[in-house]
C-alpha cells in the first residue's frame, strides 16, 4: 500500500565520500591521464567493453576498490538475455560494488520506451550473480534522472503518475537487495531551462530566494530536489533508503552561468555542504550515501544536442591541467595537474586578415564538426572575440585536432600559421598534444563505457563478459 512504511534492509556501505565520473569522448586526451588521477587520489573503476575479459592481478597490494560497470539504455533488449560471466575472486578482491543498469531509462524524453526492459534486465542480472553467490555483494542499480519526481515543495515530492508502477516495482527490488536508489541532479540544468529560476539559489552560499516548506527553509536547490525524491520515496513506504548521487556537477563554458567561477563556487559549496553531515531537512545529519562529481576531463566530441556547454563539464581540461581550484575535503590538499604532458609546437592557425572571408561558410561547417566550437555561442568564452576571430578560432580548433599539418591550416588561402598566441581575454585557442601524448578520437567514439572515479583508491581492471 503507498505510504506504508516498509522496512528497509541494512547497507553495509561506508560513509559519505566523493567521486569524480569520467566519460571519454574527446578528440584529443594525453595519454597517461592515471597519473593525474592517482596524484589526486582518484581511482578509475572501468566498465568493460563487449567481449572482454581481464585476468590480471591486482597492480598493488593491499588496494581498495569500487567497480561500477555501466549498461547503456540501447543495451536493455540484449541483457534480457544475456548471461553474466564473472571471476568472483577478483570481484572480492577487487571490492566490486555496483553495476548500473541504463542511465536514466524514465527521462520524459524517451516517452517510456526502455520502461519494459528495466525490470526483466534487473532480474536477468540478478540472477547472473545469483549463481556464482554474489547476489549480496554486487548490488545492481539503475541512475535515474531528477525529472523521475516532481513537486510544487519538497514535502510533496512524488515519482511522475505514469512512473508510479515501475518505480514501486523498482524501489523494492533495490530495497530487496540492499542497493542504494542512484539520482543525477543537476541545479545547472534547472538555471539553464528556466529564465524565473533565481540564480543564487543553483548554490550554495545562502540565497534570498529560500524556499519555505512547513517549518522546513531550503536554500539551495540541491537539498530541496534531494528532499523532492527522499519524500517521493517514502510515499512508496521506503523513506530510508540510501540515495548515491550518480551525476552533479556544473559546466564551465558554452552558456550563460557557464564558467570557471560558477562551476568552482558550486562544486565547493557542494563538497562542503555534503562533508558537513549536517544532512537536509527531512534526512537531518545523513547526507546522501556517495557523491559522483560531473567529470573529469573535457569532451570535445560530446553531443551538443542538449546544449552547447555539454563538452564543458571537466574539472579538469582536455590536457590534465585544473581549471579551478578546488578543496576535495582532504585536508590542504588541492587538485594536482597531469605532468609531462607533450605539446604540440607552439603556433596557431588563423584566418589572413587582409583576407576576404565571405566565402568561409563550407569551411566553418568542416572545422565545426571535426573540432568544438562550442565556445563560440551566447555566453560562451569566445562569443565576444568577433566573426573574424571566431573564423580564426574554428581554424585553429581544425588545426590543433589533424595535429598541425600544413595542409589542415590552408582552406583555399584563408588560412595562415602564427607564431603568436591569438588567445583574446577568456578565450583560449589551444595547442594540441603530441600524438604520444593523446588518444585517438578513433579509439573513443565507439566506447559507451562511464568511467567512475572514486576518491582515495587507485586503480581497478575490466572482470565481466557478457554472453548472449
Amino acid at each position: 500500500m503507498r505510504g506504508e512504511a516498509r522496512e528497509t534492509r541494512q547497507h553495509n556501505f561506508e560513509r559519505s565520500d566523493f567521486g569524480v565520473l569520467e566519460k571519454p569522448k574527446s578528440d584529443h586526451l594525453f595519454s597517461d591521464p592515471f597519473l593525474m588521477r592517482e596524484k589526486n587520489d582518484f581511482t578509475v573503476l572501468e566498465p568493460p567493453e563487449s567481449n572482454h575479459e581481464v585476468n590480471d592481478p591486482l597492480p598493488a597490494e593491499n588496494i581498495k576498490c569500487f567497480h561500477v560497470i555501466s549498461a547503456e539504455n540501447r543495451d536493455f533488449p540484449s541483457i534480457l538475455h544475456c548471461k553474466l560471466l564473472v571471476k568472483p575472486d577478483i570481484i572480492m578482491s577487487w571490492n566490486m560494488r555496483y553495476v548500473a543498469v541504463g542511465n536514466e531509462p524514465f527521462l520524459t524524453s524517451y516517452s517510456g520506451q526502455y520502461q519494459p526492459y528495466v525490470m526483466p534486465a534487473l532480474l536477468n542480472l540478478q540472477q547472473s550473480l545469483a549463481k556464482v553467490n554474489l547476489a549480496s555483494y554486487v548490488k545492481l542499480v539503475v541512475p535515474c534522472n531528477a525529472d523521475a519526481y516532481e513537486a510544487a515543495l519538497p514535502s510533496q515530492g512524488a515519482f511522475r503518475p505514469e512512473l508510479t508502477q515501475i518505480m514501486t516495482q523498482l524501489v523494492s527490488f533495490l530495497n530487496s537487495n540492499g542497493s542504494p536508489f542512484v539520482v543525477n541532479i543537476y541545479p545547472f540544468l534547472s538555471l539553464y531551462g528556466s529564465s524565473d529560476f533565481p540564480q543564487e539559489h543553483a548554490f550554495f552560499e545562502g540565497t534570498s530566494h529560500s524556499v519555505t516548506d512547513g517549518s522546513a527553509v531550503y536554500n539551495n536547490a540541491f537539498d530541496g530536489n534531494f528532499d523532492t525524491l527522499v519524500a517521493a520515496l517514502s510515499k512508496l513506504g521506503y523513506g530510508q533508503m540510501p540515495i548515491v548521487i550518480g551525476e552533479v556537477g556544473w559546466p564551465t563554458d558554452g552558456a550563460i552561468s557557464a564558467n570557471l567561477t560558477a562551476a568552482r563556487t558550486f562544486n565547493q559549496g557542494l563538497i562542503k555542504n555534503v562533508l558537513s553531515n549536517k544532512g537536509t531537512p527531512l534526512r537531518p545529519g545523513v547526507p546522501p550515501m556517495d557523491v559522483y562529481l560531473f567529470g573529469l576531463l573535457d569532451e570535445e566530441a560530446k553531443s551538443t544536442l542538449p546544449g552547447t556547454f555539454e563538452r564543458h563539464w571537466g574539472i579538469f581540461s582536455f590536457d590534465g591541467q585544473a581549471k579551478y581550484l578546488l578543496n576535495l575535503g582532504l585536508g590542504s590538499r588541492r587538485l594536482i595537474n597531469a605532468r609531462n604532458v607533450e605539446y604540440l609546437p607552439s603556433r596557431w592557425c588563423v584566418a589572413v586578415p587582409a583576407r576576404d572571408l565571405s566565402a568561409v561558410e563550407s569551411h566553418m561547417k568542416l572545422e565545426c564538426s571535426v573540432a568544438d566550437c562550442t565556445t563560440h555561442g551566447y555566453g560562451g568564452s569566445c562569443n565576444g572575440i568577433g566573426a573574424k576571430g571566431n573564423i580564426s578560432y574554428a581554424f585553429n580548433s581544425y588545426y590543433q585536432v589533424q595535429m598541425q599539418k600544413e595542409q589542415s591550416c590552408d582552406f583555399d588561402g584563408l588560412g595562415m600559421v602564427t607564431f603568436l598566441d591569438p588567445s583574446m581575454g577568456e578565450c583560449r585557442f589551444l595547442v594540441g598534444v603530441t600524438t604520444s601524448s593523446a588518444t585517438s578520437f578513433s579509439q573513443l567514439q565507439h566506447s559507451s563505457a562511464i568511467v567512475w572515479i572514486w576518491i582515495r583508491i587507485l586503480i581497478s581492471w575490466r572482470v565481466w563478459i557478457c554472453v548472449i
